[in-house]
């Protein structure tokens, strides 16, 4: 007779158990096979084995010798056995169940033994570095296949609303930083797709966002996903030491292999937080991409340079950053030290954000002593020395010939 169903017990019941040995052996060779910790293998072999004893169906009953020898394979079962069955024989009828629990025999092969042992190999290991860890012995078998049961259905739930959890496989270490490593998600994993889910979970952004969520195809995340696979598209995430994200970077690769950034996201499609600014200069520069700075970027003052991807407020030289003002006026005001250069070419295209940031070159001052009119600071007097540049006067200078250097300037910007 056998039982199809896996009606659990709270506990473990008193039943007897045909091939135990067998059970015990399968069960510490595939621990081992497994290089599970001593722990674990202990727990399975008190718990685990205790409950196939008691509890795991399905389990064939043994109601006679002739059964137990069938199930055996053997025309001489061992000793116990028989006197099993004699013990059996000499109870009342009334008393027997109560006095002879009832024996089984368990398929050391059956999928639904080997599905639940491993399924209590991941709730074990899931245990380590919790508080748990030194307790599991008072947790019982069912009690941790329930609260595996449980923990997944949750997890099932999470997953309809795009959930996924990591995947070390999915991913290839590309730079280590001091407190940080940059992964990249690898195209030819099989697990892509699923860590990029994850990705956009935890991140809030729309990498892995996939309209089929539990297929994970169809939405924004399937551009991302075959822009990846198809080898258009690198993509790269900064974790800390328990694998969380905190930038995702995205990149195109160009026909002749050039890197193209194309984004950069903190979490919520915000822009990353300051903290992290070195780790991605650290990745940009590692990678060697062109020259191109996308907006993202620009947003946070990092910029590509001919000297690599910088801070603004790092780049010195005085032609790098007329290339860069020219092209990002609105970074003007991040320089630490604007060449008198910078200041002229703001002054001729976007004069007003030297509101913001008054220049320095007693030369760009004088001609543009106009937008200050307006302006709240107190106006010089023209013998001021900061008329004067670099030991030439400006006093013999008179306003409309100031302006008309401004003005050359636009015309031949």
């Amino acid at each position: 007779m056998e039982v199809s169903a896996d009606k659990r017990s709270p506990s473990y019941a008193p039943r007897n158990l045909l091939n135990a040995d067998e059970l015990k052996r399968g069960i510490t060779q595939r621990s081992q096979g497994r290089g599970d910790e001593d722990a674990v293998q202990g727990w399975l072999l008190n718990h685990f084995y205790r409950h196939l004893v008691g509890n795991f169906e399905p389990a064939r009953r043994i109601q006679t010798l002739e059964d137990a020898c069938a199930a055996l394979g053997t025309d001489t079962p061992p000793a116990w056995v028989s006197g099993y069955f004699d013990s059996a024989a000499k109870a009342q009828p009334e008393d027997a169940a109560k006095a002879v629990a009832t024996l089984v025999w368990v398929d050391p092969q059956e999928p639904l033994l080997l599905q639940q042992e491993l399924q209590l190999v991941e709730f074990l290991t899931s245990r380590k570095g919790t508080a748990l860890e030194g307790k599991l012995e008072r947790i019982t078998c069912p009690q941790a296949l329930a609260l595996w049961e449980k923990e997944h259905a949750q997890m099932a739930a999470r997953v309809d609303q795009g959930w996924r959890q990591s995947s070390p496989g999915a991913l290839n270490v590309t730079v280590s930083c001091a407190e940080h490593t940059w992964v990249e998600l690898r195209p030819e994993s099989p697990l892509l797709r699923a860590e990029m889910a994850f990705e956009s979970y935890v991140m809030r952004h729309c990498l892995g966002q996939f309209a089929n969520r539990r297929a994970l195809t169809g939405g924004y995340g399937e551009r991302y996903a075959e822009a990846v696979e198809q080898q258009g598209m690198r993509v790269f995430s900064l974790r800390d030491a328990q694998g969380q994200p905190h930038i995702t970077v995205s990149l195109i690769i160009q026909d002749d292999g050039a890197l193209t950034v194309e984004q950069v996201k903190g979490k919520q499609n915000r822009p990353p937080i300051e903290r992290y600014f070195q780790d991605l200069l650290h990745l940009l520069n590692t990678l060697g991409t062109d020259l191109q700075t996308p907006a993202d970027c620009i947003a946070i003052g990092i910029v590509r340079t001919d000297a690599g991807w910088l801070r603004i407020e790092e780049v010195s030289d005085a032609q790098a950053q007329t290339r860069l003002v020219a092209r990002y006026p609105q970074l003007f005001y991040r320089l630490d030290a604007p060449s008198a250069m910078v200041e002229w070419l703001v002054a001729a295209r976007q004069s007003d954000l030297l509101l913001e940031v008054a220049p320095q070159a007693p030369s760009v001052k004088y001609a543009t002593r106009h937008i200050f009119k307006k302006s709240p600071r107190p106006q010089r007097h023209p013998d001021d020395p900061l008329y004067r540049t670099e030991g030439v006067p400006w006093t013999d200078m008179s306003a409309p010939q100031a302006e008309e250097i401004v003005a050359w300037q636009a015309r031949n910007r």
